[in-house]
C-alpha cells in the first residue's frame, strides 16, 4: 500500500495530536499567586540594621599641620573594637601613620578612646580623645576631638576624623584630619 500527500497529512496530524495529549495530560494546573493589596496585610519585610559592635581594622588618608613640623600627608593603618549599647557607642583603637612634609618625615601612633551615638542604623556620630606620640621621639601629647562615621555596607564603614593635638613637651598644637574606610568583622 502506498501512502499519498492526504494520507500523509493524516498520519502527520493524529501524531501531532498524541504528542499535545500526552504532554496537556501530564500538566497541573497550580494554585495562582496573590499579593495583598491592604496596608494593613502588607508583606513583611526584614529590616537592615548595621551592627557597630566587633572588632575593626581599616586605612586612612591623613593632612596634618603644626608649626614644628609644618605640613604634613599621610597614610595609615588602624584596629579597633566597639560596643553598641542601644544607641550609645564605645570603643577603642590604635593607629600607626607614616607621615612626611615640608621639614620631617616620620612614624606616627595613636591609642584613643571613642565614644558616640548612633543617629541611623547606618550614621555614627563620636568623640575621641587619647595620646599620640612621634616615633622618631619628636614628641607626643593628649589628642582630642571626633567625627563621623557611614555604614556603606554589612561589612564597610567610611568615616572623617578631626583631632587636635597637645604636645607635653610645650609646643603649639597640631591639628589632624583623618579620611578612611574600615572593614568590620
Amino acid at each position: 500500500m502506498r501512502l499519498g500527500k492526504s494520507d500523509i497529512r493524516v498520519v502527520t496530524g493524529i501524531a501531532c495530536a498524541a504528542v499535545l495529549a500526552a504532554l496537556t495530560g501530564t500538566a497541573s494546573a497550580a494554585d495562582a499567586i496573590t499579593v495583598p493589596l491592604d496596608p494593613d496585610n502588607s508583606v513583611p519585610v526584614a529590616e537592615h540594621r548595621f551592627d557597630w559592635s566587633g572588632f575593626y581594622a581599616g586605612m586612612f588618608g591623613s593632612v596634618r599641620q603644626g608649626t614644628q613640623a609644618g605640613g604634613q600627608l599621610g597614610v595609615g593603618i588602624n584596629a579597633g573594637a566597639n560596643a553598641q549599647l542601644s544607641i550609645v557607642l564605645v570603643g577603642a583603637e590604635v593607629t600607626l601613620q607614616g607621615l612626611g612634609g615640608e621639614r620631617l618625615e616620620t612614624a606616627y601612633g595613636e591609642v584613643l578612646g571613642r565614644g558616640g551615638l548612633v543617629l541611623t542604623d547606618e550614621v555614627l556620630l563620636y568623640a575621641a580623645a587619647g595620646y599620640g606620640w612621634d616615633l622618631a621621639g619628636g614628641g607626643s601629647g593628649a589628642l582630642a576631638g571626633g567625627g563621623v562615621e557611614f555604614a556603606v555596607t554589612d561589612d564597610i564603614s567610611l568615616r572623617a576624623e578631626y583631632l587636635r593635638g597637645f604636645d607635653t613637651t610645650g609646643t603649639a598644637p597640631t591639628d589632624q584630619v583623618k579620611l578612611g574606610a574600615s572593614f568590620h568583622f
